[in-house]
C-alpha cells in the first residue's frame, strides 16, 4: 500500500512544476497571478486553464475567495459547536426545541446532519439571509472580494500589506476548506479528534 502512494505521489509531481503564464490584475493594485501562490509549487494549474481559458481566470479566484471564506467559518462553527458552546435559549420555543439540542456533527449519521433539526421556518430564514448577503453586500459579479468593509474596519493602502493578507486570506480558505471535508469525512469514519472530541 506505501508503495503504491508512494508511486502515485512521485507520478503526480509533474503537476506542481510551475506553469508560465500571462500576468492578469484586477482593481486591488495587485498581481492576482502572486496571490496565493506558495512556494516551491508556484502558480498551480495542473489542467492549464490559465493558458486556455484566461478570461475566466478572475472568476474562479472570486469563487474561490468566497468559498475560502464560507469553510473558515464553518470550520470555526464546527469547532465551537462541537465543544458544547451554544446559544442560550430556544432555537424554536413553540416547538421546546434548545440550540443545545442540535446535531453538533456536519453529518450526524443523517443526509444534513444538524440541519434537520432546525425548523422549516429557521431554514427559511436562514436561506433568506445567505441570498440577501450574496445579492445585497457581496454579489457574485464583483470579483475584486473587496466589498468596502476593509480589514476589521480598517482600508489598507499599502499594496504590499494588502497583498500579504490577501495571501494569507487565500492560503487560510485553502486549508479551511480541506479541514472541513476532514471533518466531514472523520465524523463517517467515527472516533476522536484532539479539537473537536468524540464524533
Amino acid at each position: 500500500m506505501k508503495l503504491a502512494v508512494a508511486s502515485f505521489l512521485i507520478g503526480s509531481a509533474a503537476a506542481f512544476a510551475p506553469s508560465q503564464v500571462a500576468r492578469t490584475s484586477t482593481n486591488l493594485a495587485v498581481n492576482e497571478l502572486d496571490l496565493g501562490v506558495t512556494e516551491p509549487l508556484g502558480v498551480y494549474d495542473p489542467l492549464g486553464w490559465l493558458e486556455t481559458e484566461p478570461e475566466s481566470f478572475e472568476r474562479r479566484r472570486a469563487v474561490e475567495r468566497k468559498h475560502g471564506r464560507i469553510c473558515m467559518i464553518a470550520l470555526i462553527g464546527q469547532v465551537v459547536h462541537a465543544n458544547g458552546i451554544v446559544f442560550d435559549g430556544y432555537i424554536s420555543k413553540s416547538m421546546g426545541l434548545k440550540f443545545s439540542d442540535i446535531d453538533p456533527s456536519c453529518v450526524g449519521g443523517k443526509v444534513l446532519g444538524g440541519l434537520t433539526a432546525i425548523p422549516t421556518a429557521g431554514l427559511v430564514q436562514i436561506l433568506l439571509l445567505m441570498g440577501l448577503i450574496e445579492l445585497a453586500w457581496l454579489p457574485a459579479s464583483d470579483y475584486s472580494g473587496d466589498y468596502g468593509v476593509g480589514w476589521f474596519g480598517e482600508d489598507i493602502e499599502d499594496p504590499e500589506i494588502k497583498a500579504r493578507k490577501l495571501n494569507a486570506e487565500l492560503n487560510n480558505g485553502r486549508a479551511a476548506q480541506l479541514g472541513i471535508l476532514g471533518l466531514m469525512v472523520h465524523e463517517q469514519l467515527g472516533g476522536e479528534l484532539p479539537i473537536v472530541g468524540q464524533m
